[in-house]
């Protein structure tokens, strides 16, 4: 059903079928080769959040950070990044809840603010999670490097690194690998890759519990002081860069049409994903600042470093195995967040139909995420991991100021539609995710902002020349009336 009023306005700039700021939702798909099946429950879901949110940005960002910009208040740094980070949650969590479309924040923001304001985000958002698949890819090559020295193994130095990252360096296979790799898991469908991401989530878990559990009677409190030496500034500047760590929940809703009882479960599991990190990150903060001086810390393995120093290298290695497990996990969700991502720009027509296409037995985006973990690899293999991390940080702020505009905008435009999560404290909660997320992007360099302005620039030719077009041939119309979804499966 299409809002009348909207649909009879022609204006370019309006809400009518010719008009950029038209509010889509796609139908659900009716035939079974072209629908994704409804296989995770909370539990997976949970998982795929909370196998999203820990990895490299807190086995690998935590330590550099701690050693170059923040020093012990790296812990200042993750509780203001997961403050910002819960606002956000809580607009995606009403989202989705009330919108089970696959594609996360570009599908609620097409939904809300228009369909030129969604192919943004999506476009944005294509980058951004692949950059982070590449990211988190390079963040594991120093366990790797850690684990192989302690048994003996030693590699080639052209393959260890990026070019510039280090003597003789020039491509960082190993990352380059688990890009592929991760990208095979996937394609072997979304119900038996989920089962691997559990299993892989639940090791993780249960190594930064060791973390923590062990850690904590080896820490030397002397070591958090002085507490602030690069001064709050220093915490806060920290902010901006481990937010890379915090916003894994933003790639799992973009599974909702693989979830069942999508409206209850989606919420519950964005929420309970970033709770469980942010328990877990307090306490491995505690440990590595407080098990050895912040100037100390090693950037690349730090955990695995700081166990060995003080004559626990079994846990150290135990720890190096479980920081390769857990980045597998973010990889995986990411690059299937960018993959269903990518299947629903296809199907609703802002880019080809063919990159979209289904497996025809496993019903997955087999072409996306073959292309993704391509793409992803070439990255990982070729940047140092400043640089790939620099890339994701800014589009996923801007997205969370996006989503918490739009859920404000909502609940008061249309307070009557159903909800399955309400965000609480309206409007403050929505309106300080926007204020924490547009603070936080003001930290980021110069260089992050061009990069980003330019990829926008791409991205709005390819809507003007061909996704506006093409979108109106596979969703005719005006703007869509939200109600209409509250009788879909949920």
């Amino acid at each position: 059903m299409r809002d009348e009023t909207a649909a009879t306005g022609g204006s370019l700039f309006g809400t009518g079928p010719n008009g950029i700021f038209r509010r889509t939702v796609p139908k659900p798909e009716e035939q079974g080769d072209r629908r994704m099946l409804r296989v995770l429950g909370l539990p997976q879901l949970t998982m795929i959040g909370v196998g999203a949110i820990i990895g490299a940005g807190i086995f690998s960002l935590a330590g550099a950070v701690a050693r170059d910009v923040a020093g012990p208040a790296v812990l200042v740094s993750f509780l203001i990044a997961g403050a910002a980070s819960l606002c956000a949650a809580f607009a995606y969590a009403e989202f989705a809840g009330m919108v089970p479309r696959a594609g996360s924040s570009y599908t609620y923001a097409a939904a809300v603010l228009g369909e030129v304001v969604g192919w943004i985000i999506g476009w944005d958002l294509l980058l951004e999670y692949t950059a982070i698949v590449a990211t988190v890819s390079i963040g594991m090559s120093g366990y790797a490097g850690f684990l192989l020295d302690a048994i003996g193994v030693d590699l080639p130095a052209w393959m260890l690194g990026a070019p510039g990252t280090g003597e003789g360096h020039r491509v960082d296979l190993i990352a380059m690998l688990i890009c592929l790799g991760v990208a095979w898991l996937l394609n072997r469908g979304t119900k038996t890759s989920a089962k691997v991401d559990v299993v892989l989530t639940v090791v993780k878990i249960a190594v930064v519990l060791l973390v923590v559990v062990v850690g904590l009677s080896q820490v030397d409190f002397g070591n958090l002081t002085p507490f602030a030496p690069f001064g709050w500034g220093g915490a806060v500047t920290g902010a901006a860069t481990v937010f890379f760590a915090v916003f894994g929940y933003d790639a799992l809703s973009t599974a909702a049409e693989e979830s069942v009882e999508a409206r209850k479960l989606m919420p519950k599991a964005m929420v309970w994903s970033l709770a469980i990190s942010m328990v877990l990150y307090v306490g491995a903060c505690i440990v590595l600042t407080g098990m050895v001086p912040y100037h100390e810390v090693n950037p690349d393995s730090g955990f695995s470093s700081a166990f060995a120093s003080v004559g626990m290298s079994g846990v150290a290695t135990v720890i190096a195995v479980g920081a390769i497990l857990g980045i597998v996990t973010v990889s995986f969700s990411f690059m299937m967040g960018a993959s269903r991502l990518w299947y629903a720009l296809s199907r609703d027509g802002l880019m080809p139909k063919w990159f979209g296409e289904l497996h025809p037995v496993r019903r997955v985006p087999h072409r996306a995420t073959w292309i993704l973990g391509i793409v992803a690899a070439a990255l990982a293999g070729l940047l140092p991991v400043q640089e790939a991390a620099e890339l994701t940080n800014i589009g996923v702020l801007f997205a969370f100021v996006l989503v918490c505009a739009a859920v404000v905008v909502l609940r008061y435009r249309r307070p009557d539609l159903p909800r399955g999560f309400r965000c609480p404290g309206m409007p403050v909660v929505p309106v300080l995710g926007v204020l924490f997320s547009a603070w936080l992007m003001s930290f980021l360099a110069g260089e992050t902002w061009l990069r980003f302005a330019g990829w926008l620039v791409v991205g709005l030719l390819v809507y003007g020349l061909y996704s506006y077009k093409n979108t109106r041939r596979v969703m005719p119309g005006g703007s869509v009336d939200l109600s209409a979804l509250d009788g879909e499966q949920r």
